[in-house]
């Protein structure tokens, strides 16, 4: 289904449930969401993570659905990767090359740009954000701030209509914490973007 850019985006939850053998995580829950700015707070353990994943499609379901733009997450990968990204809470569990330039570039080449062309937009993007000499660092030598600001500019060099962060700022440095939190709230001006966060409750 094609869907105007202009449009808002459309979140559906319908009757999901998610269990983990006699553990119920999530249970029948039925949620709609139009807001472009929408935070899930609760304690370790309560089912933040489990919600963004399910969210996100890579969370299979017991029972029910979810649905993006009239996009079944789960079932149509190619589209739900045009429609979402989201950020770990541990960066480590989700950069998968050894540079920053490799990484930056994978999600742009699952959306079928050549090499050339993602290695273009990849320059463009850590230009903008003064980080050009990260293209062929190493990711072993960045902080663990510095490995969620790299997933969070791969996500976003895909073009998400929906952002999912895991707890984004536990456990990185006050630099980092400030770019990205001005990252977002470039978002929160522009409109384009429906921004969901999960955030620890203490």
């Amino acid at each position: 289904m094609e869907i105007s850019p202009d449009k808002p985006t459309e979140i559906e939850i319908c009757s999901a449930s998610v269990f983990y053998g006699k553990e119920r995580i999530l249970e029948n829950l039925s949620l709609s969401i139009k807001e472009q700015r929408v935070g899930f707070i609760g304690r370790n353990g309560s089912g933040k993570t489990t919600l963004l994943r399910i969210l996100s499609g890579l969370q299979e379901l017991n029972n029910g659905k979810v649905l993006i733009d009239g996009t079944e997450v789960a079932k149509k990968r190619n589209e739900a990767i045009k429609k979402v990204g989201i950020i770990f809470q541990n960066p480590d569990h989700q950069i998968i090359f050894p540079t920053v330039g490799e990484e930056l570039r994978f999600g742009l080449s699952q959306l079928g740009l050549s090499k050339n062309e993602a290695d273009l937009k990849v320059i463009a993007c850590l230009k903008q954000y003064d980080k050009v000499d990260w293209f062929e660092r190493s990711i072993s030598t960045l902080s663990q701030g510095q490995k969620h600001l790299v997933c969070l500019l791969s996500v976003l060099l895909m073009k998400p209509r929906v952002l999912l962060l895991d707890e984004p700022f536990t456990g990185i440095d006050v630099k980092t914490e400030d770019q990205i939190i001005n990252l977002l709230n470039e978002f929160r001006k522009e409109g384009k973007v429906m921004l969901i966060l999960s955030l620890i409750h203490i």
